[in-house]
């Protein structure tokens, strides 16, 4: 039995009645805005009517492109990224982009071996949510011009976009909040320096303590190597060992505030009736801890689509500008945290 013939953009054209470049205007996702609707629905109706598939590999010789993005994490089981994930993947498909996914574990060695697997396959551009600050994965790919995108992190490097949560407002948001309810000693469990995120709420909060009125004791500024529910736990547990005095913990986010809850349990004391807790990110299922977490919302999936626009921008039109998006985050109350009694 004789296969049957590939269907092509010209078998489609001769059934609507139009030209095959109105047809691949049509079904290139970048273009489809310059069509009239009508045309547009009748194109896709006959398309699928027929089984057109478009060929990858022949659009791929024309425009020197495997329309494939590479998208690098530091942890696939933390919930803060399936849904920054899902809004990558939007913002490439509308475009007729497809993400490569890879996991490093915060591992400096895998991301660099994940890079080069990824820059092997020949990908357009890379969507970075692993960035360190000073990261030289990220200099090398603006040194040889491969279209970059960091996503929740930052780089320390000139001529690079990113696309981040506004963390000195989401940081303000947590202290004002404590503040209104008597707190006057409040400590930071800080994420690791080393990235962006946790330099800039670290930093973030010893700015906004003073601006408040209340006292800025590097004291209660623990630090962690990682944004982890155990460092989260160490470090906690390192202040109330100290004997310092405080009455709320703002955690860089909801990993280290879980770690939090814990080592408050540990020592005996309770949460919020002891020690009220703020957490970062609002990850899924936060509201259902005992107590619910008093969180700092960021637009994850927002984020996500955001980078994804951005890095079809830039593949598709070389010269744009570099340029840095933040996206504004909320406060979401809930009932780690108390007045002070």
């Amino acid at each position: 039995m004789a296969s049957r013939s590939r269907v092509t953009i010209r078998d489609v054209a001769d059934r609507v009645g139009v030209h095959p470049s109105t047809v691949s205007r049509v079904l290139n996702p970048a273009t489809r805005g310059r069509i009239t609707p009508e045309i547009v629905a009748k194109v896709n109706a006959v398309a699928a009517e027929l089984g057109y598939r478009p060929n990858q590999t022949a659009r791929g010789l024309r425009t020197n492109r495997t329309q494939t993005i590479g998208v690098l994490i530091p942890d696939i089981t933390n919930p803060l990224f399936p849904p920054i994930i899902r809004g990558i993947e939007d913002g490439l498909g509308a475009h007729g982009y497809t993400a490569i996914l890879g996991n490093t574990d915060n591992i400096a060695a895998r991301e660099t071996e994940a890079v080069a697997t990824m820059r092997a396959r020949q990908v357009d551009g890379l969507i970075l949510a692993t960035a360190r600050r000073d990261d030289p994965i990220v200099a090398e790919c603006i040194a040889e011009g491969l279209p970059l995108v960091l996503v929740n992190r930052t780089a320390d490097a000139d001529g690079v976009s990113s696309i981040v949560n506004d963390d000195a407002l989401g940081i303000a948001l947590a202290v004002r909040h404590l503040k209104t309810l008597g707190h006057t000693r409040i400590a930071h469990i800080a994420g690791p320096r080393s990235l962006s995120t946790g330099e800039a709420r670290r930093r973030s909060f010893l700015e906004i303590i003073k601006a408040e009125g209340l006292e800025a004791d590097e004291a209660l500024v623990a630090e962690t190597s990682a944004f982890s529910e155990d460092e989260g736990l160490r470090a906690c547990a390192d202040l109330i060992a100290q004997d310092l005095e405080f009455t709320a913990i703002v955690a860089a986010n909801d990993l280290i505030a879980l770690g939090a809850y814990e080592a408050i349990s540990d020592a005996g004391l309770t949460c919020p009736d002891d020690i009220s807790v703020t957490g970062f990110n609002d990850m899924p299922f936060v509201d259902r801890l005992t107590p619910p977490l008093t969180t700092v919302r960021i637009p994850h999936y927002e984020l996500g689509r955001e980078a994804g626009r951005r890095l079809v921008e830039l593949i598709e039109t070389p010269d744009s500008p570099a340029r840095a998006t933040t996206l504004r985050p909320e406060l979401i109350v809930r009932g780690s945290t108390v007045a002070v009694t």
